[in-house]
C-alpha cells in the first residue's frame, strides 16, 4: 500500500468506526480471488437491462473490483434478512444494496464510507389522505421487514403510541410503491431516491411527510475479518471521491429525477399508448446505433409527437428541425413524420461523431442532446467555462452546472458564441432522460406481461395427467 493510501485509511477510519462493534479477527483468514458482493434488485442498486447491468451500487462495486484487481461476483438476494445471513456466514464480502447507516446496523456490522444521502419518506397515493398525523394511519401502513424503516417506526412510536404497521419480507421497495399506486395498501415508507425514480412510472405517488432526513447510504461489512477489506474500501472511496466518480454516479442516477411534473408525466404515459405506436416503427428503423427509445424521447421533448408542431423560431415537425438542418440532412418535407424522424436521427448521430473523444461513451448522448437544443458551439463554450472553473469539461454533471451561466453577461461575454439559454438545455436533457427511463420501464413491463401470458397459455394447453418431456441436450 502506498503512503497516500495508508494516509487516507488513517484519516478516514475514525470517522466510520464510532458506535460499531469491535472487529473480531480470526487467525489467518483465507484470501479470496473474487470480490463477492451481495445486493438487492432495484433501478438505483442493481438491475439487468437491454443495455447491460446498471445501478449505483453495481457500478461502484465494479470499480472497486477493478481497484482490487479481482473479478466481481455480484450476488442478488431476495430479502434484506437473507443478505444479513449471507454476510454472517461469510458467503459474501460486502453488502452493497442501497442500505442506510443506522444505529441498529452499526451494532451488527461495520459501515463503509457514505456514497450518497437519502430521506426516509412516508408515501401515499394522490387523492387519498396524506397521513400527516401518524397516530391516524390505522392498519394501512406496510413496510419492508429488516429495513431501516422498522427502526424509524419504533422510534416514532414513542411519541405516537397508536402508530401501527405491517412488515412484509416477500416484497421489495418497488413492489410496495406499486401497491400504494394501485390502492392495494394506503401507505409505505421509502427512501427518497427510490421514490424519485419510481414516480417516473407511478406519478400518483406523493410524499405525506419526511420521517428521517439526510441519511447516509453505505456498504456493510462483517464485524469479523474485515480490517483489510475496510482499509482497501476507504482508500478506494477516497480516490473515487477525489476524481469525481461519486458526483458522476449521483448525477447519472439521481440528477435528472429530482424535478417532477405530475401533469407532464401522466400526459407522457398516455401518449405512449395513443401516439407512439404510429411512429415507433420509424424510430426503430432510423435509430441506427442509437437506442430508438432515446430518439423517441427526444422527439417527445421536441414536439410531444406532434408531426405538425411549429415554434416561433421556425423549427417544425416531429423532431423540430430548422430549415437549413433539414436540407443538410436531405429532408424535403419537415412535416412528414417519417422524414422528420430520419432527419433527426441522422442529425443526432452526426453530432455524436463530432463530439470530443475525451467525453466518455456513457455521457456522450447527454452532450449531444444539449447540442441538439442550443448548438455545439454553446456546449463547447460551456465545456471551456467548466474547465476554467476547475470542473471536468467531459463530465455531463459538471457541465450541466455551468450551462446556466451562459445566460449571465459576466460569463457569456467572454465566450466565443455568446448568450445561450443554458438552463433550458440542462432541463431539456433531464426531461429526455426521464422520458427514456419511462420507456425502458414500460417496455420491461410489457415483456413481463407477455411472458406471463405465454406461460399461462402453455399451462392451459397441457394434457392433464401427462408430464412435459424435455428434449435431450
Amino acid at each position: 500500500m502506498t503512503f497516500k493510501r495508508l494516509l487516507a485509511v488513517l484519516l478516514f477510519l475514525p470517522l466510520f468506526s464510532g458506535c460499531e462493534p469491535e472487529p473480531v479477527e480470526s487467525p489467518a483468514p483465507t484470501e479470496r480471488s473474487v470480490l463477492r458482493v451481495g445486493t438487492l434488485y432495484g433501478p438505483q442498486i442493481y438491475v439487468s437491462t437491454g443495455q447491460g447491468l446498471s445501478g449505483f451500487d453495481y457500478e461502484m462495486a465494479d470499480k472497486f473490483s477493478q481497484y482490487l484487481n479481482k473479478p466481481l461476483k455480484m450476488i442478488p438476494y431476495n430479502t434484506i434478512g437473507e443478505l444479513y445471513q449471507a454476510l454472517e456466514k461469510e458467503d459474501i464480502d460486502i453488502i452493497a444494496a442501497g442500505m442506510t447507516d443506522t444505529l441498529a446496523r452499526r451494532e451488527q456490522f461495520r459501515m463503509g464510507p457514505p456514497l450518497y444521502q437519502v430521506d426516509q419518506v412516508l408515501v401515499y397515493k394522490e387523492g387519498n389522505k396524506p397521513g400527516k398525523n401518524l397516530n391516524e394511519l390505522g392498519p394501512g401502513l406496510t413496510i419492508l421487514a429488516d429495513s431501516a424503516f422498522v427502526d424509524t417506526m419504533m422510534a416514532l412510536r414513542q411519541d405516537n403510541p397508536e402508530l401501527n404497521w405491517q412488515q412484509v419480507a416477500d416484497k421489495d421497495s418497488e413492489e410496495l410503491l406499486e401497491m400504494v399506486a394501485s390502492g392495494e395498501i394506503a401507505y409505505t415508507v421509502a427512501d427518497s431516491s427510490a421514490l424519485q425514480i419510481n414516480r417516473r412510472f407511478l406519478p400518483e405517488l406523493r410524499i405525506a411527510q419526511v420521517l428521517q432526513e439526510e441519511q447516509n447510504v453505505v456498504w456493510l461489512l462483517s464485524a469479523r475479518n474485515s480490517d483489510r477489506m475496510m482499509s482497501e474500501l476507504l482508500a478506494f472511496w477516497d480516490s473515487e471521491r477525489r476524481n469525481g466518480t461519486l458526483d458522476e454516479l449521483n448525477e447519472k442516477y439521481f440528477g435528472h429525477v429530482q424535478r417532477f411534473d405530475y401533469v407532464d408525466t401522466r400526459a407522457f404515459i398516455r401518449a405512449v399508448d395513443s401516439k407512439l405506436p404510429r411512429y415507433r416503427p420509424w424510430f426503430e428503423q432510423y435509430s441506427g446505433e442509437l437506442d430508438w427509445r432515446k430518439l423517441a424521447a427526444t422527439a417527445y421533448q421536441e414536439s410531444h409527437w406532434n408531426p405538425h408542431a411549429r415554434s416561433p423560431t421556425g423549427v417544425r415537425g416531429l423532431m423540430m428541425l430548422t430549415l437549413p438542418t433539414a436540407k443538410q440532412m436531405g429532408i424535403s418535407n419537415r412535416l412528414d413524420p417519417e422524414q422528420s424522424i430520419r432527419g433527426g436521427a441522422k442529425y443526432l448521430s452526426n453530432i455524436l461523431t463530432r463530439l470530443p473523444a475525451s467525453i466518455p461513451e456513457d455521457q456522450r448522448m447527454w452532450f449531444a442532446l444539449a447540442s441538439y437544443n442550443i448548438g455545439m458551439g454553446h456546449v463547447e463554450d460551456a465545456r471551456k467555462l467548466a474547465q476554467s472553473m476547475g470542473y471536468n469539461p467531459s463530465s455531463w454533471g459538471d457541465v450541466k452546472q455551468v450551462l446556466p451561466l451562459l445566460q449571465k453577461r459576466k460569463y457569456y461575454s467572454k465566450t466565443r458564441y455568446g448568450y445561450a439559454r443554458g438552463s433550458e438545455a440542462a432541463h431539456y436533457v433531464d426531461n429526455i432522460r426521464r422520458y427514456y427511463d419511462t420507456l425502458v420501464w414500460l417496455d420491461h413491463q410489457a415483456q413481463t406481461e407477455a411472458a406471463k401470458a405465454v406461460a399461462k397459455e402453455d399451462k392451459a394447453t397441457e394434457i392433464p395427467g401427462e408430464e412435459a418431456v424435455t428434449a435431450p441436450q
